[in-house]
This record gives structure tokens, C-alpha cells and sequence, in this order.
């Protein structure tokens, strides 16, 4: 009896360790995949002009890596000045976002007022628009304040979100509520509730919704586009255009390799920092009670 328990514990354990190595065997492939365009972007971009254009057949490593790409990234064009402005524009855009949709998200959670709920499904029922209706009414807006090649034009109409306001709110509506009355018998003014109890609480999701934001803002392409032609108010995105275009030539793909590398290094790094929190906080966002 126990031989044979013995022997279909053995065959279980084959056929999970079986199971097991094809789903790291996948999850190598898929890996292979995806970050191949990475690698390969970064190899590029370390290989000269001359190099790259005599190769009849990719080659799939370099001998003789090279930064002269890096140094014309740079020079070529002020991409030292989008990567500022970039900055700028990420980090102030992704502050008043997460002032506005932390205060909406407490307010739709917490507080008790006439329509919350139709107001609150209205608000959702936005998130079916396409964007690009919204990107056209933004920019007639903008274009009638006179604030295009502005910071406040490009600011403004990113500064809320309605998804990241429902994330928020699924958040704060897992605090349990005996501690809001708790504080409420206490005194504490709302503000003050949330900035002690309910942000600490709900930090990793909080967390979270900024460094999405922070790289949805770095990779901004449409709307930094239609409201800046002037260089002084370029971000990466839009300035990738101008370097492919006005910089180093449509043909120096090395360069523009090297340039694209610059530019994708902080997100990448952001996210590396950051990934254990982007995954506690979606999940926490997104289970109920």
C-alpha cells in the first residue's frame, strides 16, 4: 500500500516538475520576445555609422562598441533641453494629477452628498469618448486662451483622470469605515482623515497611479504635438521627430538608436525601481472589501 502511494507521489511530482519546466520554458521564449527589441535597439545604437551601414546580414553582437552615437544624440540637437522640459512637464503634470484625483477619489468614497452616484457614473460613462474628440476640444480651448508653446498649455488638460480617480476610490473604499467614524467623533476635519489615515493606507496604490502617470506623461506624443511648434517647448516625443528629421538625418539610424535609448532609459529604470509597487497597488485597486 504505501509502495504504491510512494510511486503516484513520485508520478505527480514528475508531472508537476514537467508542467513547471514548460511554463519557464514559455516564459524564457516570451522573454526572449519581448526584449529583444531592446537589446537590439541598444546594440545599434553602439555601433558607428560606417559599421552599421557595411553589415550585408545583422549582426547580432559588436567587437568594437562605440558612444559617438551618444555624443551626437547631444549635440546634433539640444536634446539635453526636451529631456528638461520633459522632466518639467512630467513631474508637475503627475503632482496636480494626484492632488485632483486623490480629493475627487476621497470625496466619491467618503463623503455623503445629494447625486454622488449618478455624478460618479457620469463621470465613467466619459471614459467611452474617444480621445480624439477630447484632443480636439482641449486644443480649441487652449488655442483661445493663447496658451499654446506654453507649460500651462501643455499642463492643464492632462492634470485629471477618471480612471485614475476610480482606481483611488476602490482604494479608499477598502478602509474600513468604523475608522472615518472613529475620526469623525474624534473631530478630524476630512483633510486631515485623509492626509493621516487614509494616504498612508493606501500609499502603494497611490504610488501606483504616479508612476503610471509619470510615464504616460513621458511618452505624451498627440497633444505636445498640436500645442508646441516652438523648440523651446519640445518634449522627447515630439522631438524624436525633429531629430529624425532635422538632425542627424533619416538614414543615421545609430544615432537616432542612441538617442531613443537616452530617452527610454528613465522610464525603464523608474519601472525597474518601482515594479513590486505597481503590482501591489493595481492589485489592491482592483479587489473590492
Amino acid at each position: 500500500m504505501s509502495e504504491d502511494f510512494e510511486t503516484r507521489r513520485r508520478a505527480a511530482a514528475r508531472k508537476a516538475g514537467f508542467r513547471k519546466a514548460l511554463t519557464y520554458l514559455g516564459l524564457s521564449i516570451w522573454a526572449v520576445v519581448v526584449l529583444f527589441p531592446f537589446y537590439w535597439m541598444v546594440l545599434t545604437s553602439l555601433k558607428s555609422y560606417g559599421a552599421y551601414n557595411s553589415e550585408h546580414t545583422p549582426q547580432f553582437f559588436i567587437l568594437s562598441p562605440t558612444l559617438e552615437n551618444y555624443t551626437q544624440a547631444f549635440t546634433a540637437v539640444p536634446l539635453g533641453g526636451y529631456l528638461l522640459n520633459t522632466l518639467i512637464f512630467s513631474l508637475i503634470t503627475t503632482a496636480a494629477m494626484v492632488v485632483v484625483s486623490t480629493l475627487a477619489a476621497y470625496a466619491f468614497a467618503r463623503l455623503e452628498f445629494r447625486g454622488k452616484n449618478l455624478l460618479f457614473g457620469a463621470f465613467l460613462s466619459l471614459m467611452m469618448i474617444p480621445s480624439e474628440l477630447v484632443v480636439i476640444t482641449n486644443y480649441v480651448t487652449i488655442t483661445n486662451l493663447d496658451l499654446r508653446n506654453t507649460f500651462t498649455g501643455l499642463i492643464l488638460p492632462s492634470i485629471t483622470s477618471i480612471f485614475y480617480i476610480y482606481l483611488l476610490k476602490e482604494s479608499f473604499e477598502q478602509v474600513p469605515d468604523e475608522l472615518y467614524r472613529a475620526a469623525k467623533v474624534d473631530g478630524t476635519s476630512d483633510l486631515k482623515y485623509l492626509w493621516k489615515v487614509m494616504i498612508p493606507i493606501c500609499r502603494p496604490t497611490i504610488v501606483t497611479v504616479t508612476i503610471l502617470k509619470l510615464i504616460e506623461c513621458w511618452n505624451s506624443y498627440v497633444w505636445p504635438r498640436l500645442v508646441t511648434d516652438d523648440q523651446a517647448y519640445f518634449l522627447v516625443s515630439n522631438g524624436i521627430q525633429q531629430i529624425r528629421e532635422e538632425g542627424f538625418g533619416r538614414e543615421n539610424i545609430p544615432a537616432m538608436m542612441a538617442a531613443v535609448v537616452v530617452i527610454s532609459v528613465p522610464l525603464v529604470a523608474l519601472f525597474l525601481a518601482f515594479r513590486n509597487k505597481i503590482m501591489e497597488g493595481a492589485s489592491r485597486g482592483g479587489i473590492k472589501g
